[in-house]
């Protein structure tokens, strides 16, 4: 499963820039290389053409298309704000089209990407694990593999090579002036490649203007540690939350955590993060706005835990099906329509008041305090997946292999694992 989905990201991420390529020659009369990096990948497509491809597999009909659009809709919104992000450029920009989300998506090309992503979940992904199957299962994990290490070292390349030249202008310009080794020489010439290389493939890219930040106040704008401390917050705050709306809907205290450790949920702390890094910039727009946007994306984020957490515990966390207007079981359209009102809550008048308790934090203990909770939740996390695979396992009669496994088994027996997940339940 794992060597054929790597397979499947890296045969669209060609095939996406062989159309790409295709077209822009088509349309200035001369090849240009659209990748994002050096080699022959378009990224953009081999992450929507993997997504439509394994969390497609419930939908057919127009209920796949609907899914291929909104997928689509969802990664280059994403991308287009993460090259922003990284580049302080916009490459692509529809402001031009009618009903387009602030120049980066659009209702006709998302309807237009939708069709190639029903195309390739219906038939394209078929034909090109027939074609993974042609040679022996050795020898194309090994080609594989290679291909995966290859793009792996050229986006990291790329990406640092770019980012280094954008966000420290005045390193590069000294070093402009005093060129002396040749691994420096040789970076200058690999950047000047990779820009020119960019300059061509995107013409009609804009810089955009950073937002400046205050580096003695900590977590000051919207960078990594401002969004690792309200990750911590927002799995703290989803898990209170669920957990009451339990007791007032159903009457009764249930566990709503997705660790063993604590009162957080992954979800809502994931959710959080996103919505604070992507809506950002949008905070000061109308609650119309805010609310139609956290709706979409508040559903489609959920659609995709739910399949995510399917097929790595083969375990359902929760299931819809018996409400109305619900998809699969896993969205439904009240619940979505909940997220909605979420971002606009928390964008409008939560985020402000976190984000100005984080700020108050000295800039060494609050770097110190991000680091040391980052490090709890990832042994949380490992920690839980291992209890829950062994849960899953002790359901089919298998035993412990090893002191780990029978310490996961000592420490997180049936009973507890059914309080921490009443209603998970077996696939």
């Amino acid at each position: 499963m794992f060597f054929e989905s790597l397979w499947l990201f890296i045969a669209y991420a060609f095939l996406g820039w062989v159309f790409e390529t295709v077209v822009a020659a088509i349309r200035r009369q001369r090849f240009y290389n659209r990748g994002v990096i050096n080699g022959p990948f378009c990224l953009i497509y081999g992450c929507g053409g993997l997504i439509i491809t394994i969390f497609g597999a419930d939908l057919h009909g127009a209920w796949l298309y609907i899914g291929s659009v909104i997928v689509a809709t969802v990664v280059e919104w994403i991308a287009g704000h993460l090259i922003e992000r990284w580049y302080h450029e916009r490459w692509w920009d529809y402001s031009g089209l009618r009903l387009n989300l602030d120049g980066y998506v659009s209702l006709q090309t998302s309807l237009f990407w939708g069709a190639l992503g029903f195309a390739a979940a219906e038939w394209g992904t078929d034909l090109l694990l027939a074609l993974y199957r042609l040679l022996p299962s050795l020898l194309m994990r090994i080609f594989v593999l290679i291909l995966a290490v290859a793009l792996l070292l050229d986006a990291l390349s790329t990406i640092l090579v770019v980012s280094e030249r954008t966000r420290h202008p005045e390193r590069w310009e000294e070093r402009d002036a005093k060129i002396a080794s040749f691994t420096e020489r040789l970076s200058r010439r690999i950047y000047r490649l990779v820009d020119t290389r960019i300059r061509r493939a995107y013409p009609y890219r804009v810089k955009v203007t950073r937002e400046e930040t205050n580096p003695a106040v900590f977590a000051d704008g919207c960078g990594f540690y401002k969004i690792a401390m309200l990750f911590l917050i927002g799995a703290f705050l989803g898990d209170i939350t669920e957990t009451l709306y339990c007791r007032l809907t159903a009457g009764v205290w249930m566990s709503r955590s997705s660790v063993v450790w604590g009162p957080f949920s992954i979800v809502w702390g994931l959710a959080i993060a996103a919505v604070t890094a992507l809506l950002y910039r949008y905070r000061k727009s109308s609650d119309s706005f805010l609310f139609l946007t956290g709706t979409f994306l508040g559903g489609a984020y959920e659609y995709v835990c739910s399949v995510f957490t399917e097929l790595a515990f083969g375990t359902v966390f929760w299931d819809y099906s018996r409400l109305p207007f619900n998809l699969g079981g896993r969205i439904n359209l009240l619940y979505c329509f909940f997220w909605g009102i979420a971002a606009v809550v928390w964008l409008k008048y939560l985020y402000p008041v976190f984000s100005g308790l984080i700020e108050k934090i000295p800039v060494r203990a609050g770097k110190a305090l991000t680091w040391l909770l980052i490090l709890f939740m990832a042994v949380n996390v490992t920690v839980s997946a291992m209890a829950l695979s062994r849960y899953d396992q002790r359901g089919d009669g298998i035993g412990p292999d090893n002191a780990v496994e029978e310490w996961i088994d000592g420490r997180f027996d049936d009973g507890r694992m059914e309080r921490i997940y009443p209603n998970a339940k077996k696939k």
